[in-house]
């Protein structure tokens, strides 16, 4: 059963098990509902380690994860973790879309929930497509002529946020050199599936503007990360025991909340790889 969020994007899956064995049919009927509603989160599941990476393996494959180690005897996941009694800044708490620096971004992105808090750490979502469609048309065209300039140096570089600075973190954060690297993609980017016009575009990865000053680029995100997260585009996702989260990273942009001061939080990710017909 799906049941739409009533938000910006989203839904609710029940009555489907993602731990036994997966059918075409059944990844197909997945599939078509990932690309309607952008986020789908699987309530009820009782999946181990190598039941989400077959789940992942049949939505596409594993995609790269350049800055994190992964757990133990699973080269393809990342612990997203936070300890009950960690003090270092938030992990992933401003607006982004997961590797945005790569030649060839990821499709998406799955969280299984290994432990989660009683209140609090919700993920936030902001539907692209949406943002884009809701332009004024005049608007719509100057985006469309813009290229965006991305990079990892702000959060993954030695002197970035994770870097050689950041202190008493749990998760398996590598923070590198690469991360200086910068890669170009269209500020209004078609969704690989789709064809929906998407802005491509956030503060945490977005470094410049082809052909445009610094200030001036800068200004441009911060103006457009105001309009790309307003209200109407965002949907709220409150994590449960069991359950599995699988976003469209090609439409929408997400981040973490706290309010879980006092409480461990632990998911297992992994990255879809991205789509090629």
């Amino acid at each position: 059963m799906i049941e739409p969020s009533g938000q910006a994007c989203g839904a609710r899956v029940t009555g489907v098990d993602l731990s036994g064995e997966l059918s075409s049919d059944l990844i197909a009927e997945i599939r078509a509902a990932w690309l309607k509603h952008r986020v789908l989160a699987f309530a009820n599941q009782s999946m181990d380690d190598d039941a989400l990476e077959r789940f992942t393996i049949a939505m596409g494959g594993f995609g790269e994860d350049p800055f994190f180690d992964p757990i133990e005897g699973h080269k393809h996941i990342a612990a997203i973790l936070r300890e009950a009694d960690e003090t270092s800044p938030l992990f992933a708490e401003s607006w982004h879309s997961d590797w945005s620096f790569l030649p060839e971004p990821p499709s998406g992105t799955c969280l299984m929930a290994v432990e989660v808090p009683p209140v609090g750490g919700d993920t936030l979502f902001a539907d692209q497509a949406a943002a884009f469609a809701a332009l004024p048309d005049a608007r719509k065209a100057e985006l469309r002529r813009l290229t965006a300039i991305h990079s990892a140096t702000r959060g993954y570089s030695p002197d970035g946020l994770y870097g050689d600075s950041d202190q008493g973190r749990s998760m398996a954060i590598r923070p590198s050199e690469d991360a200086l690297k910068t890669q170009t993609h269209p500020l209004v980017k078609p969704h690989s599936e789709t064809g929906e016009e998407v802005l491509f575009c956030s503060p945490s990865y977005v470094v410049g503007i082809e052909g445009m000053g610094e200030a001036t680029a800068m200004q441009l995100v911060l103006e457009l990360i105001e309009w790309q997260t307003r209200d109407e585009f965002v949907y709220r996702q409150q994590w449960e025991p069991d359950m599995l989260v699988m976003w469209d990273n090609r439409i929408v942009l997400h981040r973490a909340t706290g309010g879980y001061e006092g409480h461990r939080r632990e998911l297992h990710r992994t990255t879809i790889a991205p789509y090629t017909p």
